[in-house]
This record gives structure tokens, sequence and C-alpha cells, in this order.
């Protein structure tokens, strides 16, 4: 069931209620407010968000749809351990689309182009100084994001945004002080080469960037074997 059939069978109100949850509950498991193995219900998950039970009931089909949960019929429904290949897939998902943002972007980059992303940059770094994981975490999102936009692509980065979730709860796991300053390093390399306009050097710091995710999975197996099937 996707969102747009959950707005079909719910209450407006409802709907977007079930919507909220869903993003709040996808952030809470990416995060680790949630674990790898908790085992969840909706009556829990209803009070700890202050919603009805029906949303929650929808917002755990889309999540289970997404591959964050294992609902069992007449057993408890558990936060789904990070499966190894779909962190894989979703690299290579990301990296397919992101490297055509670059290289478009790259090809003819705006004026305020450099501005923008150096602005981000600065702001991770103030993010990265306080040692302030979340933050740092949201604004890499931006960075991304904004590259899509400027790109004129933004649609894309949605489609990246539904395919990375287990990236992203890897990723998650390993931000700290000197990963988000390598992250920083990386950023730069990427903006240096598309505001010069350089194309092959933008795909080849996207490529780069992106390919530390085998580097990370590797690292959170050893680390947090549990966390993951």
């Amino acid at each position: 069931m996707t969102i747009m059939v959950m707005a079909e069978v719910l209450e407006p109100g409802e709907a977007t209620m079930s919507l909220r949850v869903v993003h709040a509950l996808r952030d809470d498991i990416i995060t680790m407010s949630l674990k790898p193995g908790d085992v969840i219900s909706e009556s829990d998950i209803a009070g700890r968000y202050g919603v009805s039970r029906q949303p929650v009931r929808e917002a755990f089909i889309r999540l289970a749809q997404l591959g964050l949960l294992l609902i069992r019929p007449k057993r408890a429904t558990v936060i789904k351990k990070i499966s190894p290949e779909g962190v894989r897939q979703s690299r290579f998902i990301r990296e397919s689309i992101e490297v055509e943002i670059v290289r478009r972007l790259a090809g003819q980059p705006g004026r305020d182009t450099a501005e923008v992303l150096n602005g981000l940059i600065i702001e991770q770094e103030e993010a990265s100084a306080a040692d302030d994981s979340r933050r740092f975490h949201t604004l890499d999102e931006l960075f991304h994001r904004t590259l899509a936009r400027l790109a004129g692509v933004e649609y894309a980065w949605q489609l990246i945004d539904e395919h990375k979730i287990q990236l992203d709860r890897v990723r998650y796991l390993t931000l700290g002080v000197s990963s988000s300053q390598r992250a920083i390093s990386e950023h730069k390399a990427i903006v240096s080469a598309v505001v010069a306009g350089d194309v092959v050097a933008a795909e080849a710091a996207m490529r780069a960037h992106l390919a530390r995710a085998e580097v990370l999975l590797a690292q959170t197996i050893t680390d947090f074997p549990e966390y993951f099937e």
C-alpha cells in the first residue's frame, strides 16, 4: 500500500496523521531511538506520538513495505534488523542517480551554486565542531538534496530518499567527529569540481564519497553485529 492509497482509505485528518507517524517513526528507526530487534505495538506507538491507533496501523503497513518493520499476525511487531544486501542496493541506487545529478550540475552550474553549497558546508563544520551528530545528519541530507535542486531535478532526490533507508541506518551508526570531518572534506571536493565546471572530477568525487558505504557497512557489522540480519 502506498502513501497515496493510505490517503484514499482514511479520513483526511487520519491520512495526514498517518504520514506524520510514518516520518516520525522512520526517523526514530534511522537514528536508533528504536533499535533493530526492538518490539513495538500499535498502542505503544500511539502513546509515543499522541495519536489514535488507526493512523499507526497504516503507518506500520507503509514502514513494513519500506523494510523497516516486520509485522507478524498475532505476534509482536519488530523493528527489522539491517540487511547488508539492502544497504548495498541502496548505495547502488543512490550512486547511479547522484552521479548523474552532479554531472548535470557541473555541466552548467548556476551563479549562486558556490555560495549556496559553501554555505551548507560552513553549517556542517559548525555541527561537527559541536559534535551534534543529529544536526550534521540533517545538513548532510540537505547538501545532497540541494545538489538535486540546483541541477533542476529535485524530484530525483525523492526517489533516492525512499531507497536509501537501509544505508541511512548504517550511516547514522557511524556519525561522529572523525566521520563528519571526512564527509565534509568529500563534500568540498564535490563542490570544487562542480563550481569549476569539471564534469569528470565531479563524477569521480561523488563516486568516491558514496563508495564509503562499503567501509561503513563492514565497520558497523563488526561493531554492532546484533543489529544485522
